[in-house]
């Protein structure tokens, strides 16, 4: 899945309709709004990001997603009318994993982006976790239980990583806070108690792995 967040209407379903028919699957976004929902429910493959948006620049958008653990490795090419040098350089900086500058022809895009899938499917291994019955393929973003697949929400699915990166140790509620929802996240640490209900509720008897540990936080733990 490809997503592009493009302002403008023409080029945007342009270039969908250029993916399209090479057999990617790809949505287009006008506002950064709709591509951050869009992203919390399913998170893409790679991202075609125009500089100059309503709502929110592209460098920002970037920086987030470079920021954040789950989209830090995301690959990202920028489309922009900006093709100066500097412009140019700053995006690079900013972690951009590739640069097209309009006016670009349909198929030098549809090129950059098969190089970039190429490079980055080579370099990423799976990751995979498991404990007793349940598996989770980190990087296919699948969890299954006795080999049904359980379908989570974003941040259970990173809730649920997280716990399992760490196993045996002790997170802290805001320890989870900070790492799944950012240090800016302006709610309270009851956020983290009523995901982790909802998580134990569709793992079934897996949900016994994750641990209360009563006044700190939580664990991946219990025999297997």
């Amino acid at each position: 899945m490809i997503y592009l967040v493009e302002d403008d209407n023409s080029i945007r379903e342009l270039v969908a309709y250029t993916l399209h028919s090479a057999g990617f699957q790809a949505e287009g976004f006008e506002k950064p709004s709709a591509f951050w929902h869009a992203c919390e429910t399913k998170l893409p493959d790679l991202v075609l990001l125009d500089l100059m948006l309503p709502e929110e620049d592209g460098i920002s958008i970037l920086k987030k997603l470079r920021q954040a653990p789950r989209t830090k490795k995301l690959p990202i090419i920028l489309l922009t009318a900006k093709s100066s040098e500097y412009d140019k350089i700053m995006g690079l900086d900013s972690g951009a994993d590739d640069y097209v500058a309009k006016p670009f022809s349909m198929m030098e895009l549809l090129a950059r982006v098969k190089a970039l899938l190429r490079r980055t499917e080579k370099n990423e291994a799976e990751v995979v976790y498991c404990m007793g019955s349940l598996n989770i393929n980190q990087t296919r973003h699948e969890v299954k239980v006795d080999g049904t697949e359980v379908t989570l929400t974003l941040k259970e699915f990173e809730l649920l990583c997280l716990l399992m990166e760490n196993k045996g140790r002790v997170l802290t509620r805001d320890q989870l806070l900070n790492s799944i929802w950012g240090y800016g996240f302006d709610g309270e640490n009851r956020t983290v108690d009523v995901h982790i209900r909802t998580l134990r509720q569709k793992l079934g008897k897996c949900g016994e792995y994750i641990e209360t540990v009563r006044g700190v936080g939580y664990k991946i733990g219990g025999n297997v």
